[in-house]
Order: C-alpha cells, then sequence, then structure tokens
C-alpha cells in the first residue's frame, strides 16, 4: 500500500550509478588482468617473470587511473542523456586508450628491458615498425576494452534512473490512490448529514425536543470520531461498528419503533484491519430503502466471519413490506463501496448484493486478510 519514500536528494540530485559497484568493477578487472597474464606469462615459459610483476603492477595501477578518471568524468555528466554519456564514453575512451598503450610500451620497452624484448625490438626495426605503430597497436587493443567499461557504466547510470522512476511512479500511484479513498470517503458524510439535519429540522417542527437534543448529541459524538481519523486508513473492526452503532443511535431517534439492531462479530475479529467507515453506506440504505419505507419493524442485522484468508462483513434487513409511493434507489452507496475496495484491495475484494427469501436486502464484503492476523488468528 506504502510506496517508498523519495528522499530530498532524490528529488534535487540526478539518479546516479551505483559507486561501489563501479568502483569494484574496475578494481576487479585490472586485479584480474594482472593475475591471467602473470600465469599466461608463467605456462609460455617467459624468462624474467619476477622482473615482469612489479612492471606488471605499475602498469595496472596506471590502468586503474585511468578509468578512475572515466569514471569522474562520466558520473559528473550523469545528468545528461544517454546519448550523451555513450558519446563521451566511446571519446574518452580515446585518450585514455593512448595513454595505457604509451605507459605499457615505455614500462615494458624503455625501462629496463628484457632479453627477449630487446630482440623484439630489433626484429621490429628490422620490419620498420615504429614506435608510434606499436603504441597505436596497443591503444587499439585496448580501446574496446575501456569503450566497453564506459558502456557498462552508463548502463549502470541508466538502471538507477530506472529505479528513481519506479519509486516515483510507485509514489505517485500510491498518492493518487490516497486521493481517490479520500474523495470516496468523503462522499459519505455530506448525504449523511443532509438526512440527518432534515430529522432535526422535522422534530423541532413537531416540538419533540428531547429527542432531538439527543440526536444532535449522538451526531456530534459521531462527527467527532469519524472527522478525527485519516479516510484513506484503516481502522480495526470493532472501531469501525462502534461507528456504526453510533449512526444507529441516531436512526433510532427517528424510527424508534421500526429501528431494531443487531451486531453478531466474534470478539476474535475485532482487531482485523477494515476500510474507515465502509460499512457506513450499506447501513444507510438499510435505513433509507428498508426501514423508511417499511409499514412494520425493520431488524438491520451487521454480520462478520472469517472464511479462510477472506473477512466477510455483511449489512441485511429484512424488510418484509414497503411504502408503494417511496422513491428507488440510485445505487451510489453500493457503487462507492466497490470503488473504495477496489482502490483499497487492488482487485482482491468483493461485493455482492441480493434480495432475501422475505423482501428485505442484504449486502456482503469479501476483503483480504492481513497476513498477519492469519498468523495470530
Amino acid at each position: 500500500m506504502h510506496a517508498p519514500a523519495l528522499s530530498k536528494t532524490d528529488a534535487i540530485l540526478p539518479p546516479r550509478a551505483n559507486r561501489k559497484v563501479a568502483l569494484l568493477s574496475i578494481l576487479g578487472f585490472w586485479a584480474a588482468y594482472y593475475v591471467l597474464n602473470t600465469i599466461r606469462m608463467a605456462i609460455a615459459g617467459e624468462d624474467g617473470q619476477l622482473l615482469m610483476l612489479p612492471k606488471r603492477a605499475m602498469v595496472s595501477v596506471f590502468g586503474i587511473a585511468l578509468t578512475l578518471g572515466l569514471y569522474a568524468l562520466l558520473r559528473a555528466l550523469e545528468g545528461r542523456s544517454v546519448r550523451v554519456l555513450l558519446a563521451t564514453a566511446f571519446a574518452a575512451a580515446i585518450p585514455a586508450a593512448v595513454a595505457y598503450g604509451t605507459c605499457n610500451y615505455v614500462v615494458f620497452h624503455v625501462m629496463a628491458p628484457r632479453e627477449t624484448m630487446m630482440r623484439e625490438m630489433v626484429h621490429m626495426q628490422e620490419k620498420h615498425v615504429t614506435v608510434l605503430s606499436e603504441i597505436t597497436e596497443l591503444a587499439v587493443s585496448w580501446y574496446f576494452f575501456l569503450a566497453a567499461w564506459g558502456v557498462m557504466y552508463v548502463a549502470l547510470s541508466y538502471a538507477a534512473r530506472m529505479a528513481l522512476a519506479e519509486r516515483q511512479a510507485a509514489q505517485y500511484r500510491a498518492q493518487a490512490q490516497s486521493a481517490q479513498l479520500r474523495a470516496l470517503r468523503y462522499q459519505i458524510n455530506p448525504h449523511f448529514l443532509f438526512n440527518t439535519l432534515n430529522s432535526l429540522s422535522t422534530m423541532v417542527l413537531k416540538g419533540q425536543n428531547d429527542e432531538a437534543e439527543h440526536m444532535i448529541g449522538n451526531l456530534a459524538n459521531f462527527f467527532r470520531t469519524s472527522l478525527t481519523s485519516d479516510p484513506a486508513a484503516d481502522q480495526p473492526l470493532a472501531d469501525e461498528i462502534e461507528m456504526q452503532r453510533l449512526y444507529l443511535g441516531i436512526e433510532q431517534v427517528r424510527f424508534p419503533a421500526r429501528l431494531i439492531v443487531k451486531v453478531d462479530v466474534p470478539e476474535m475479529l475485532a482487531p482485523l484491519p477494515v476500510p474507515a467507515m465502509i460499512l457506513q453506506p450499506l447501513v444507510e440504505n438499510a435505513i433509507k430503502h428498508g426501514v423508511a419505507r417499511s409499514i412494520q419493524p425493520v431488524t438491520i442485522t451487521i454480520r462478520a466471519h472469517k472464511q479462510g484468508a477472506q473477512l466477510h462483513l455483511s449489512v441485511e434487513d429484512d424488510a418484509k413490506a414497503v411504502s408503494p409511493a417511496a422513491p428507488g434507489g440510485t445505487g451510489v452507496g453500493l457503487t462507492n463501496v466497490r470503488e473504495r475496495l477496489a482502490a483499497r484491495f487492488d482487485g482482491a475484494a468483493s461485493v455482492s448484493a441480493t434480495h432475501t427469501a422475505g423482501g428485505g436486502f442484504r449486502v456482503e464484503l469479501a476483503m483480504p486478510v492481513p497476513a498477519m492476523a492469519l498468523v495470530d488468528g
């Protein structure tokens, strides 16, 4: 339900490749070069291997320094497009490869060369191979590695951008869902308040001041409780039932002889979280289309039970005879509940509504039970 929060750094700085991964890739390659080249030369039986170890270490350290320079350049440009980063990696790899080829040549051919190396140099001279062409050949062979490393870094940078984009998208989805839940929740209270104020007006006109005073007290308690909760949050089932008791207490003032309330909720289900005020439209509908239109007393029953990984809540009225002049419903309440459950549980909840055999109406909600509640239960 909750998306990963974006830090202030995410909002200000461009996303960057993982520094640790990038640096380890540099060290890993040059360490592999050092070890593999040493093994290859030993297998080939080249002379003076002990003398070559420090020289190979020198060019490896120089290679690390060059790759770190390429890393610093690309990291400084990470706010730019991927195309710019790739072009920079390919372009910067050229002077880096030339520098490495020069270093490699100087270290192995100029600084205290071995006898075999001197023979190779004489052979090169006989073939009119210049120092420049040798360095160029070394640069070309190493260019592709340095460019490949640059492409790898750009890929890491792109992955970082995608990760940030996914976090932002998740946060925006969560914010949109929260806004939708709030909007749906706030559709309930104005409708209820309108009905209650109408009833209060009727009581005052009829001189039923005591009943009106009692209803005002219940109304104040109801709104004090409902307005202090987050419209997009869940609340324990026990609190949801208590809210409906408050509401039905208000309606019992309106229909003292016609409204009977029954609540069948096992104590073990009381702590389970449910969307706040999710039963309110269903109870309102039972009053409006059952109690208000009935000639005889009507019992409204609120039930809850757990079936596997689902919590089932139902609101049912047993109205048998209704006034033929009463208008039909618009379906706003049921639509509201369906949309709230769809937004909250992403399609994992359901709503079913049926007429009962005696003429009443029953609505049942099924929603997932949190995994922790399943373990505890």
